[in-house]
């Protein structure tokens, strides 16, 4: 019987200790909660592994691509567009939103491109959010390219860059000092890993190097090689290796327009052109069409906002870029 009875009130013990734990539980979640806008409750309420790592959130591929090699496995890395959307015309998500409530790090290539990420950031209420502008300290060209201007039809699209061209990622010298830039801002947040970050982001930069003497000692061959594309993504690249684009349309269109084609044609008789080159993957039949009026040869040049995110596809993509300038110029 005495048995029974110390049982039963061990039984009574553990339920009081058990209901007043769960109760202290529940009011502090509670609090914390209410402290938190809604996007960033309902991120917390997500479960998600316990870890003392930093989490640190990219805008498009190329900015995914630096802060991926600059991290390593040292923080976590996000991306909020994904691979393959058109960044220029990008309308956030809620799930953008959670994500940015809840990073310690926002890496954007700057230079009014994210043009979606003022209300996200407003949304997310993340007052300790860092934001790393990695286009920050680049002198920019104007946003059409500097050779000519073949229309004045600004009008067409509503996607003028204001702070000058963005697409700075597209020349290596350039993405140098992207990459410098995302290393500072990863150990502004996290100077514990400070060693770590230096290290990944010289290693990534010695591969830029390379990449950069490649491209140099290629296309010195064909210096003032001209040539036409249908988003004005390349200025920069053709100022570095001494190349002259000529851009027709300012932002990637799925169809091209009658004022586009005349600009085309008229831009092919003004100068010595050599190359039409279009947007991987895009299915123009017009364009095609166009190329074999001009007597060119339509290629591929890729602006990098699209591909794999492994961080080493920049250097396969933009090889890519230069066999097919290599070609199109000789």
């Amino acid at each position: 019987m005495n048995s029974r009875k110390k049982s039963f009130f061990s039984t009574i013990a553990f339920l009081i200790v058990s209901l007043s734990t769960g109760c202290n539980g529940s009011s502090t979640e509670q609090v914390t909660n209410s402290e938190q806008s809604p996007q960033a409750q309902e991120a917390a309420s997500a479960p998600s592994p316990q870890s003392n790592k930093i989490t640190v959130v990219s805008t498009f591929l190329p900015m995914y691509w630096f802060t991926k090699a600059v991290a390593g496995d040292a923080a976590d890395v996000k991306i909020l567009v994904p691979p393959g959307t058109e960044v220029h015309d990008y309308q956030a998500t809620p799930e953008n939103v959670k994500e940015i409530a809840t990073a310690n790090v926002l890496v954007k290539n700057g230079l009014g491109l994210e043009g979606f990420l003022e209300g996200t950031i407003k949304n997310a209420q993340n007052s300790k959010l860092l934001q790393v502008d990695a286009a920050k300290g680049i002198q920019t060209l104007d946003e059409i390219s500097p050779i000519v201007k073949t229309h004045s039809a600004h009008e067409e699209h509503n996607h003028e860059h204001s702070e000058g061209n963005p697409h700075v990622w597209l020349d290596p010298v350039l993405a140098k000092q992207q990459v410098e830039n995302i290393r500072d801002g990863l150990i502004a947040a996290d100077s514990a890993n400070k060693a770590t970050y230096e290290a990944n982001a010289a290693a990534y930069i010695k591969q830029l190097d390379s990449l950069n003497s490649e491209f140099q000692q290629t296309l010195q061959k064909t210096p003032n090689c001209t040539f036409v594309t249908f988003h004005d993504a390349y200025p920069y690249l053709a100022k570095r290796y001494n190349l002259k684009q000529v851009a027709v349309v300012e932002i990637p269109e799925d169809q091209l327009s009658p004022t586009d084609v005349q600009n085309a044609v008229k831009a092919v008789k003004q100068y010595k052109v050599k190359a039409l080159f279009g947007e991987p993957g895009s299915d123009n039949k017009l364009l095609t069409s166009l190329s074999k009026d001009l007597n060119l040869t339509l290629r591929p040049l890729d602006s990098l906002e699209t591909g794999e995110t492994e961080p080493q596809y920049y250097f396969r993509a933009m090889r890519a870029n230069l066999e097919t300038l290599k070609s199109a110029c000789q």
